[in-house]
């Protein structure tokens, strides 16, 4: 903004340019930043910004974001993770089994929701639950636990 529009040049002549001559312009009278939150400004941080102050819980040194994600696939789509081409060759081949290793595809743990054809097949995975279990011994396949 250039000075000629400027609000002091419309104060000029007046002595305290619209500060007051009791309370006066001072730089930081009551503090810089949030300075004073549990002093001279309490009333404001308790009705604006409760909960400003103290801690709540545990600390949990060395956490580690990612130590609990596990991510799951369905025994439905277990067949999906491997081409049309190699189902169809072990469908001729009855005494052989596809190797389907899920944690290649980015999951740690086999579900049991829906159904799997009757096609033998081996299943790697980290965790697998019962019912994921059952439904891949009952098709004639092997569940192999690698961590």
């Amino acid at each position: 903004m250039t000075a000629r529009f400027k609000k002091n040049r419309g104060m000029r002549g007046h002595v305290s340019a619209g500060h007051g001559r009791i309370g006066k312009h001072r730089k930081h009278p009551s503090g810089c930043g949030n300075a004073g939150g549990q002093h001279h400004h309490r009333i404001f941080m308790d009705k604006y910004h409760p909960g400003w102050f103290g801690k709540v819980g545990m600390r949990n040194f060395h956490l580690i974001k990612h130590g609990k994600v596990c991510p799951t696939i369905n025994v439905e789509r277990i067949w999906s993770l491997v081409s049309q081409d190699t189902r169809e060759k072990f469908a001729k081949e009855k005494s052989k089994a596809p190797v389907i290793d899920v944690t290649k595809a980015g999951y740690f743990k086999v579900l049991g929701k829906g159904k799997l054809p009757e096609q033998p097949v081996i299943v790697k995975a980290r965790y697998f639950t019962k019912e994921a279990e059952t439904k891949i011994k009952e098709a004639g396949g092997v569940c192999v636990l690698c961590a």
